[in-house]
């Protein structure tokens, strides 16, 4: 006796059900709610996040011999040799970067070694290291950050009035890892 199994004969046609769209003040419509709350919270995000491009090495990704070029935005989450001129360069607890970086903004978590050029802000968070030789014009050190090699203060061409190479003090060094 041969047993007939529903799912695989006819179904019976579903009645149309359109859906109902009312536009919300943001000008986005509830046909996609899921949608509009995403979009809320990412242009709440950083200037960083909210636009451009964006390249993401993910974790046990390893990128090596390259040049990134035009990219406002590196996430660095596995293993990076390159070079590198872009906008902004955030290197997560686990990431690392091995060769040399020309950017406007870099916020180390993980690892840095090489040539980098920062011509705005350098921020080492506590569990940062970066090594080689080192430019910025503004530094911020997380207590527990760690930050050795050639440094000098002032990114040379950047058109800054005070932009100027110099040899740091041991006070200043000191007043930048207690910052």
């Amino acid at each position: 006796m041969a047993v007939q199994n529903p799912f695989f004969g006819k179904r019976e046609p579903e009645p149309f059900q359109p859906r109902h769209s009312t536009v919300m003040p943001s000008g986005l419509s509830s046909a996609a709610p899921s949608a509009a709350a995403a979009a809320v919270p990412a242009s709440a995000k950083a200037p960083a996040e909210s636009g451009g491009s964006k390249l993401t090495v993910g974790p046990n990704i390893k990128l090596k011999g390259v040049e990134i070029t035009d990219c406002d935005t590196l996430v660095v989450e596995g293993m990076v040799e390159a070079t590198m001129d872009s906008r902004v360069i955030q290197i997560a607890e686990q990431g690392a970067f091995r060769g040399s970086a020309e950017i406007d903004i870099a916020e180390i978590h993980g690892e840095f070694n090489g040539t980098l050029t920062v011509r705005q802000k350098l921020v080492i968070f506590s569990t940062g290291r970066v090594s080689g030789k080192i430019r910025y014009g503004k530094l911020v050190v997380e207590e527990g950050g760690q930050l050795s090699g050639e440094i000098e203060v002032g990114v040379v061409g950047s058109g800054s009035a005070n932009a100027r190479p110099a040899s740091p003090r041991p006070a200043d060094v000191a007043a930048a890892v207690a910052a």
